[in-house]
């Protein structure tokens, strides 16, 4: 779907803004999207574009320095995003007053709090950019967009991250026909598509949600994809592959003992205790390695040394988004094997084996991840 250009109108009066773009990430899957974006936006239409990446729940690295020197984005900044614990005043309006009334009460405080807290954390005058495009809008940012009355993009957090969590619903249980109606006032903050000043919700695939918002719009990922140059993808494993020669070799070169096996690819996921997640992926891993050469792609949060339990295995361990192994030419794996990361925008696997939440009851508690199962009972 292809957005219309449309008019800021705020408090009866046309804003003027300039012709610019502000992408605002809190992952590398993030900024990569946003990355792939602006490489296909900059030749569809006039202006330019800035990033923001938030530090609250990220290490970026280097990454910083290498977005400066592929030249996407004008400026990037970085956002000491400010958590509601980090302020004894946002959080006296956090507290359970155990009556839905006075909880809504002092959470319209607790919206006006949380997003005024950001104020002085701002890099840039966001209020002044066309076109504000927020990833994870349920974080702090969120609420100073609220606050500012300033009015954006929101983009969905992962790939087809509704397909497992509702995520707007499951953080409003109770009275939510009458949260949405506040949301849509600016009293309170919802996140993903219900805030007054969300102008409307992306989505890779519609159809993979629980239930969407009004304003929600579908731009697939593999279509983003196919208006990729070879140049493109050159620019991005520059920008996401902290040494590209050494991590190409690294996936490209099998041991002796390899050579003749095919390659498949286990992506790992924070999920379970630490414990519990060795045994997981210890069973996956002896359910190939007879057959198969194994490359691990660590999820970035995950903190398993995978290396020192999984020895004679090829741990990929560089911090960059699971994507741009598409970007690099000739690389291919035969299985890519996930738990319950989304992997339908994955282009370098011949096969998929999605092992999903029927395969992660087996070590998790169900209701630890089947939250909007349980809240449709």
């Amino acid at each position: 779907m292809t957005r219309k250009p449309f008019d800021y109108i705020i408090n009866g009066m046309n804003s003027e803004k300039s012709n610019r773009r502000v992408y605002i990430c809190h992952t590398y899957y993030h900024a990569y999207i946003a990355v792939v974006k602006e490489l296909i936006g900059r030749r569809e239409k006039s202006g330019s574009a800035d990033i923001i990446l938030s530090t609250m729940s990220n290490d970026f690295e280097s990454l910083e320095d290498r977005l400066r020197s592929a030249n996407v984005f004008d400026n990037i900044y970085t956002y000491d995003e400010q958590e509601d614990v980090t302020s004894e005043e946002v959080m006296k309006y956090h507290r359970d007053r155990g009556n839905i009334v006075l909880n809504l009460v002092q959470r319209i405080t607790y919206t006006k709090l949380l997003g005024k807290l950001q104020e002085s954390y701002i890099p840039t005058d966001i209020s002044q950019y066309s076109d504000v495009y927020v990833f994870c809008d349920s974080d702090p940012i969120g609420y100073y967009l609220n606050y500012k009355k300033i009015h954006y993009h929101a983009v969905e957090d992962g790939l087809n991250s509704g397909l497992l969590d509702d995520q707007a619903r499951n953080a409003n249980r109770g009275a939510w026909p009458l949260k949405k109606a506040m949301a849509k006032l600016g009293l309170i903050f919802i996140e993903s598509g219900y805030s007054k000043y969300c102008l409307d919700y992306e989505v890779n695939d519609i159809s993979a949600n629980h239930s969407l918002p009004p304003n929600v719009v579908e731009i697939s990922r593999e279509g983003l994809n196919k208006k990729l140059t070879d140049e493109d993808h050159r620019t991005l494993v520059e920008i996401f592959l902290p040494d590209p020669d050494r991590l190409v070799n690294q996936l490209l070169e099998k041991n002796p003992e390899d050579a003749n096996k095919p390659n498949v690819m286990i992506l790992t996921e924070p999920l379970c205790e630490l414990d519990v997640r060795k045994q997981m992926f210890a069973d996956i891993v002896d359910e190939y390695k007879d057959n198969y050469r194994i490359i691990i792609k660590p999820h970035p949060r995950d903190l398993l040394d995978y290396e020192h339990e999984f020895p004679g295995v090829v741990v990929v361990k560089d911090r960059f988004p699971m994507e741009v192994l598409g970007d690099i030419k000739g690389f291919k794996v035969d299985k890519l094997v996930s738990v319950i990361t989304q992997v339908d925008n994955v282009y370098f696997a011949e096969e998929i084996v999605y092992l999903g939440l029927d395969f992660l009851d087996k070590y998790e508690d169900p209701s630890i991840h089947r939250k909007t199962e349980l809240l449709d009972k």
